[in-house]
């Protein structure tokens, strides 16, 4: 059960990352898109969405792979959130000017 759980968290935030790559930067935080200038919308949702994107695929990944090998779904999950966040917080960095 908590391996289908971990399949439908991955759909989910995929889910998300392909609405903010779209454009729609609606479900980030308004904290953490308030200094995005208007022109920069469409790369900071970019940059947003493929961190969020990639970390809900490798939960997907992981769920799938799970399957014939348990030790190496932590990997992957945890591979795929720190190069998620490293995404996310460049595009932060860059057009928000900051974390916050």
């Amino acid at each position: 059960m908590n391996d289908l759980m971990m399949l439908v968290l991955g759909l989910f935030i995929s889910v998300i990352g392909i609405i903010n790559i779209s454009g729609n930067i609606s479900t980030i935080h308004s904290y953490n898109r308030r200094k995005v200038k208007e022109e920069d919308i469409p790369a900071y949702g970019k940059s947003v969405g493929t961190g969020t994107l990639i970390i809900g695929v490798c939960f997907v990944a992981a769920y799938f792979i799970s399957f014939w090998n348990k030790a190496i779904m932590a990997f992957i999950i945890i591979l795929g959130i720190v190069v998620g966040l490293a995404f996310m917080l460049y595009g932060q960095m860059k057009y928000n000017k900051g974390i916050f």
